[in-house]
């Protein structure tokens, strides 16, 4: 068996070659196995067949309940910033932000403001889209390149179905981003190059035995689609699992409201739970 990373942004890694022998009882010793072939660690197109063909089992004992009209439909742009900082070098600071909002962590943790009704923490505005809609894989490079900071959350109603569009961008550099959603699994039903196309795009995509995950890369200069039902209430992150692009503010944060009754609520904390 041998493995590699997969890296085509313009970026140097370490693509050494993992290889590891397993050896099946009853096979002579004197049978040498054969290196697999790897593909190119460049090579997206192989990267973008293999994922296409990953399926759930939809079965009766293993169902995928995708939902099949959603009542939301989020269009978030991925990407990195660059925004004016006076005692920087060069006068800029290197920052990451979704539909061109940097994320900034509180002082107050998010569940605990919202359980408590804590005002002032944050703010539920985060837009549905991008405030200036651009050319988002193509050039220039530097096209839109200032985000605004703030802790801005986007509120989600109850047991309503959403479906996510994850859009990278070109700005600065490409790259694929592995974006990870707290409280949820969801249904991965499209991906695709370049920009994503509302008219055309849907139309493909994988609604019958997507795979299930919790966890999704956005490909290099190209989109992610994802769905998945509000059922869980509670104030959930959603960020990019690189950490220096989490700590550049590479995350948001969606507010599920209640229910009906206790069982469709959020808990109450436990007793001496420290505060944040």
């Amino acid at each position: 068996m041998s493995a590699r990373s997969f890296n085509d942004a313009p970026r140097p890694v370490d693509n050494k070659t993992a290889v590891a022998i397993l050896d099946y009882k009853g096979v002579p010793t004197t049978i040498l196995p054969v290196l697999p072939r790897l593909p190119a660690p460049n090579d997206t197109d192989f990267v973008n067949s293999y994922n296409a063909q990953l399926r759930s089992l939809n079965s009766a004992r293993f169902p995928a309940r995708v939902p099949m009209v959603p009542d939301r439909h989020l269009f978030y742009t991925v990407g990195l910033a660059e925004n004016p900082c006076p005692t920087c070098l060069n006068g800029t600071r290197l920052a990451a932000s979704l539909n061109n909002i940097t994320f900034v962590m509180p002082r107050v943790g998010l569940l605990q403001a919202h359980y408590f009704n804590i005002t002032g923490v944050y703010r539920l505005d985060f837009p549905d889209r991008p405030p200036k809609p651009f050319n988002y894989t193509g050039v220039p490079l530097t096209a839109n390149l200032e985000s605004s900071l703030g802790t801005r959350l986007s509120r989600i109603r109850f047991n309503s179905t959403v479906e996510l569009v994850l859009q990278d961008t070109n700005l600065l550099t490409v790259e694929s981003h592995p974006f990870h959603l707290h409280g949820y699994n969801f249904f991965v039903v499209g991906r695709g190059v370049g920009n994503f196309d509302p008219a055309k795009d849907p139309a493909g995509f994988n609604l019958v035995d997507p795979p299930e995950r919790n966890t999704v890369g956005v490909p290099t200069g190209g989109w992610t689609a994802i769905r998945f039902r509000a059922d869980n209430p509670g104030v959930w992150f959603m960020h990019c699992h690189l950490e220096l692009h989490t700590m550049w503010g590479l995350k948001m944060a969606f507010v599920v409201e209640d229910g009906d009754g206790p069982e469709e609520s959020i808990l109450p904390p436990p007793k001496g739970l420290p505060p944040c």
